[in-house]
């Protein structure tokens, strides 16, 4: 299997009727977009959904120094220790930046 990736640079150039065509769907307003075949979802239909569920990240490949007793914690739970130190540090990113979140002034606090 191949993955091919394409960025906006690899994208056709957009002909003027085109971008005058997007320009006048932008404009239009939001009671005009028909909903029949996609209907928005409401709470209920949000109810179920997996916050991530199909957000895969980029992976790129480094080379860092780590200390060789931590280097074999990692390896002895077998295959996978990159995937497990990624998941240690994302969950640390994660706790990092929740906790600038919640020492972030509240807006309502702000403009009081």
């Amino acid at each position: 299997m191949t993955i091919v990736r394409k960025t906006l640079a690899d994208l056709p150039p957009i002909s003027p009727e085109r971008a005058a065509e997007l320009r006048a769907m932008a404009e239009r307003p939001d009671s005009e977009i028909d909903l029949g075949e996609a209907p928005e979802l409401d709470a209920e239909g949000w109810r179920n959904a997996i916050p991530g569920k199909f957000f895969r990240p980029l992976k790129t490949q480094i080379t860092i120094r780590v200390d060789k007793d931590v280097l074999h914690w990692l390896k002895s739970g077998g295959s996978g220790y990159q995937s497990r130190l990624n998941a240690i540090l994302r969950e640390a990113m994660v706790r990092e930046q929740k906790d600038e979140t919640a020492r972030q002034p509240k807006a309502e606090a702000i403009s009081a």
